[in-house]
């Protein structure tokens, strides 16, 4: 079986590749992507992207790039990049994947950590039976 190419919303990566910012809101359906990427300091961030990807379709490893920007969508550019966003603690790393387009980075970085439950201990109070995972 072969494997289909992967598509976003009827258009290729290609195609979104060679798109600028304002197309891919239009497609993405977030007015709010030309406002946030109008801020300057986007435009920092932004021109690490661009050389990282060029760095990567030359086949070279590109550098991590570490952001605290949460409210930036994921751009097609993006994909393949391995960003560090910081979640109020530490920077978490992780790939950028197709799926992931139109998103923002916060929503993909989680800023609490899960919460499981213990067995009291004896005369323990019933709230010390809620212990957050060590990580």
């Amino acid at each position: 079986m072969a494997k289909k190419d992967f598509t976003f919303r009827g258009k290729s990566m290609e195609e979104l590749e060679a798109m600028d910012i304002k197309q891919f809101s239009n497609i993405v359906g977030r007015s709010r992507l030309k406002r946030t990427l109008a801020r300057w300091t986007d435009m920092k961030l932004l021109k690490k992207i661009e050389k990282a990807h060029i760095e990567m379709k030359e086949g070279k490893q590109p550098k991590l790039i570490r952001t605290h920007r949460r409210d930036l969508p994921v751009l097609p550019k993006m994909i393949g990049l391995t960003l560090a966003v910081h979640n109020g603690k530490e920077f978490i790393k992780f790939q950028i994947m197709e799926k992931m387009l139109g998103h923002y980075l916060g929503e993909l970085v989680l800023t609490r950590k899960r919460l499981t439950h213990g067995k009291a201990g004896i005369g323990a109070t019933k709230s010390s039976t809620a212990i957050t995972a060590r990580g």
